[in-house]
């Protein structure tokens, strides 16, 4: 029952956002003076009339409503406050409110959001069920099936216990609950909000444990879900109940700095907009004041605050391409920050959020951080999945069947990547508390980055995590046949910590037994990648504990000749030299065999000496004045030939590499296997082939084998003495 109620507990006098400051959509309307949710309370619902009448309360809900859906059907919202206020009437809040106002203010906090009809006709009714003798089937009879779900998600919520004991397998119902559904979180966060606003008759400890409980996991859950309106007071607010001392030093400030005559964040408002007029460029130009949680942040950061630390500038145009116009016109005639400049409409947060970030730096030294978008892009940067809608109307647009994207998941703009990935994770985690453990760890993560596939897609990772996260994340538990990655182009290990903007190829194996590696977990950060590896080692333990130390150690068929023998067992006939009567070497150094371009060099004895042309020693000699020989091949076709192979650790695969060899008619002659280092090992074989044409295919047939990444010629092993 949503009884926590008391006194208004609000930061304070300063207002730190401007929350209710949402620009309208095209096409554009007048503007009307819109409610700031956080002076939402008793008051504004109740107005000048009595407690037991509530004449005007609908009537701000249907304003508000109005404002982002004028022709929205307000028969159902009407109805659901009938049947909200006779079904709570006599029913009070702990500071003596009649109870209708919370399901008032809940709706009004979402109708100021943009929520469509069914989600405020819900929220209205919120409480009915749990609470009074209304049913959830005479809801379902009355409003139907989408707003009884509805109900019955958000019911199903406040039951959650969020006692230390109840968190894992209670929380986890609750999100269950949510996926189906974002909407159903929607009214949660809203309620929370309300509730959070009238704390103060609770008890101390009461408030701390609520506000405790609002900053561990749904304060995470606001963000994740872009609902940055509801995010920051609910910042704000926990703030002030945990932190006191802090919240009353960072409101001095807040206070102190609103008195000051000369702003400069309203100079370079006017210096912005005279940019933008001259170039032709319709925008509305905004002061955009930080909360609260912020203020504290930067000062943190900075030190000492200046008047541009307090806020920033809020740029709304009209179409994307005005977003990059702005941009342009603000580094070509202000002086910019390039450091400070991020684009998150090419590549959107994974909480939807799309805008460009920069700063500008001021006459006086002074830094004004600037934000561009759209009007549409700031509604949903405000109210994220909340402004989006119902997520099962279909648009009359729909090009496609099934509602799937290219890489074959549901299209549902109300359900984030983030958000699909928890409902994946719920599924798949083995017992509660691994899920729980691991969903706390990824709450705490407040910031992510960007990497890019090489088909050009992307993908969202919290900052820290490595190629195995990445593989995890990009291919599900096929991730398990990973064997190394590609980071901007340069071979790396799993263990790799990726930053903002790399680009990551991974490389995976074709054998359906791989096994990840227990050592993987230490280098997991993303719940995706932990539950994967954890539900694989479990159901797998012995081949997954079971290191391939056969596979690391050097192989040796038969002891490698020196050079002497190699070049003794090369058939003098297999090159053709222009020295009549000289013998022929093979140069050990490139071990040249048939097809390459090879040169020669006389040497002591009356011998010839054969390089490959591209060999290093081909220069030196060039260099010292001698003179070439030249080398053709002759008709012996046979050849013996050094390669290097390069490879991530994994079972079996010696044994893979040499069958490859075999089938190419290659006979090992010797075979050496470092120790391997960083999960990485090098092969060094000496290989006898028939016919010296197809040492190409030998290589490229070596190059196929899953976890060979590099093949290439290289010196023979040599011995001393």
């Amino acid at each position: 029952m949503n009884a926590e109620a008391a006194n208004p507990a609000s930061p304070g006098p300063v207002t730190p956002t401007a929350v209710g400051a949402v620009a309208p959509t095209a096409p554009r309307r007048k503007a009307r003076s819109r409610l700031d949710l956080r002076r939402l309370g008793r008051a504004a619902l109740l107005g000048p009339a009595t407690r037991d009448r509530l004449p005007d309360a609908i009537g701000h809900v249907v304003e508000a409503h109005r404002a982002h859906h004028p022709d929205a059907d307000l028969e159902p919202l009407r109805r659901a406050y009938v049947l909200a206020e006779s079904s709570h009437r006599g029913q009070m809040r702990k500071s003596g409110e009649p109870y209708i106002t919370h399901p008032l203010a809940v709706t009004l906090i979402l109708a100021e959001l943009g929520a469509e009809s069914t989600t405020l006709t819900a929220s209205l009714l919120h409480d009915t069920v749990e609470d009074t003798d209304v049913t959830l089937d005479q809801v379902g009879e009355q409003f139907g099936e989408e707003v009884r779900y509805l109900v019955d998600g958000v019911t199903k919520l406040e039951k959650v216990d969020y006692g230390a004991a109840a968190e894992p397998e209670t929380f986890r119902k609750m999100l269950v609950a949510t996926g189906n559904d974002v909407r159903v979180m929607s009214i949660k966060l809203a309620d929370r909000l309300h509730n959070m606003r009238t704390l103060g008759v609770m008890r101390p400890e009461k408030q701390a444990r609520i506000a405790k409980v609002t900053r561990d996991v749904l304060i995470p859950l606001a963000e994740r879900l872009g609902v940055q309106a509801l995010k920051t007071e609910l910042e704000d607010l926990v703030f002030a109940i945990l932190h006191p001392e802090d919240y009353r030093h960072t409101r001095d400030l807040i206070v102190s700095n609103a008195s000051r005559t000369d702003d400069p964040l309203a100079g370079a408002a006017e210096q912005v907009r005279a940019v933008l007029r001259e170039a032709g460029i319709p925008a509305e130009v905004l002061i955009r004041p930080r909360h609260f949680v912020s203020v504290h942040r930067v000062a943190r950061k900075r030190g000492p605050l200046r008047g541009a630390d307090f806020g920033r500038l809020l740029v709304l145009v009209n179409e994307d391409a005005d977003c990059y116009g702005v941009l342009g016109e603000l580094h070509t005639c202000l002086t910019p920050v390039v450091s400070e400049f991020k684009d998150f409409i090419a590549v959107p947060k994974f909480n939807l959020y799309q805008s460009l970030h920069t700063a500008v730096a001021g006459d006086d030294g002074q830094v004004v951080e600037v934000l561009i978008r759209t009007h549409q892009m700031h509604r949903v940067a405000e109210a994220g999945v909340v402004a989006l809608g119902n997520p099962y109307a279909q648009p009359p647009s729909e090009e496609h069947d099934g509602g799937e994207d290219a890489d074959g998941e549901r299209v549902d703009p109300t359900r984030p990547g983030w958000l699909s990935r928890l409902l994946d994770w719920q599924r798949s985690a083995p017992d509660p508390d691994t899920f729980w453990s691991t969903l706390r760890e990824d709450l705490a993560q407040d910031r992510e980055i960007t990497v890019f596939r090489p088909d050009g897609g992307t993908l969202g990772l919290p900052e820290g995590a490595t190629c195995v996260d990445a593989a995890y994340a990009q291919y599900g538990e096929d991730a398990h046949a990973c064997i190394g990655a590609r980071v901007n182009g340069r071979l790396a290990t799993l263990s790799t910590v990726l930053t903002d903007g790399d680009s990551v190829q991974l490389l995976m194996g074709q054998d359906p037994a791989s096994e990840p590696s227990r050592e993987w977990l230490e280098h997991a950060h993303t719940p995706t990648a932990r539950i994967a590896i954890q539900r694989r080692l479990a159901a797998r333990p012995t081949a997954c504990d079971t290191e391939p130390e056969p596979e690391r150690r050097a192989a040796a068929p038969r002891p490698a000749p020196d050079d002497a023998e190699v070049l003794a067992a090369r058939p003098a006939a297999s090159a053709v030299v222009d020295l009549p009567g000289a013998s022929v070497r093979l140069a050990g150094c490139c071990t040249p065999v048939p097809p390459d371009e090879v040169t020669g060099f006389a040497v002591h004895g009356g011998a010839v000496t054969v390089h490959r042309t591209g060999c290093a020693a081909v220069t030196d000699m060039k260099d010292a004045g001698r003179a070439e020989v030249g080398v053709s091949w002759g008709d012996t076709a046979d050849c013996r030939v050094t390669l290097l192979a390069e490879s991530f650790v994994r079972p079996h695969l010696l044994a893979d590499l040499t069958e490859a060899m075999a089938g190419e008619g290659a006979e090992i002659v010797s075979a050496t296997v470092e120790p391997p280092s960083q999960q990485r090992v090098r092969h060094t074989y000496t290989v006898q082939l028939p016919d010296a044409a197809r040492l190409p295919t030998l290589m490229r047939a070596m190059r196929d084998v899953p976890g060979v990444y590099d093949v290439t010629r290289s010196r023979p092993p040599t011995t001393d003495g």
